[in-house]
């Protein structure tokens, strides 16, 4: 794999048993998980802060809060990663979560090898959440390799 190429997989059983057993969701109703090979060392959390900052942007609070109505934190803290609160983590991943009234979310990050992964885990607790996220998706899925490109050379710059 070249630094900078993007893989991805979609669908929860494409998504290795191992990669799923970080999320704390009961059920997941949606998964995807995409993977930048990179050529900058940095932290799970460094690269979820890379990702989405201390707090959301603008784009991220009309998605997230607006269209997802996820509850996030408004103010910096050393417990969140871009409004989302840091469930757990280990050596090599860190797991975000939020919550709407209609589905849970979890956003996982990995790091290995040289390679960046940023897995997202739905489910829905509303049947609601079938009929939003399916057309969301598509679109979230052709930002993603965006996004990890872009945290990478934030990474980079800072070094």
């Amino acid at each position: 794999m070249s630094v900078g190429f993007v893989v991805s997989a979609v669908g929860t059983h494409n998504i290795p048993e191992s990669v799923r057993a970080l999320s704390s969701l009961p059920d997941i109703d949606y998964a995807d998980r995409f993977t930048l090979s990179a050529d900058v060392d940095a932290t799970p959390e460094q690269w979820a802060r890379a990702m989405f900052g201390d707090v959301p942007s603008v784009a991220e609070l009309l998605i997230w809060r607006g269209l997802l109505g996820l509850r996030l934190s408004r103010g910096r803290s050393p417990a969140t990663v871009g409004g989302w609160r840091i469930g757990e983590r280990g050596e090599d991943w860190i797991r975000l979560e939020a919550a709407s009234w209609f589905l849970t979310g979890n956003l996982l990050v990995q790091t290995a090898d040289g390679r960046v992964s940023l897995g997202t885990f739905l489910h829905y607790g509303r049947r609601v959440g079938h009929g939003v996220w399916p057309p969301l998706s598509g679109i979230h899925r052709r930002l993603i390799p965006g996004v990890l490109r872009d945290a990478a050379a934030r990474i980079r710059a800072s070094r």
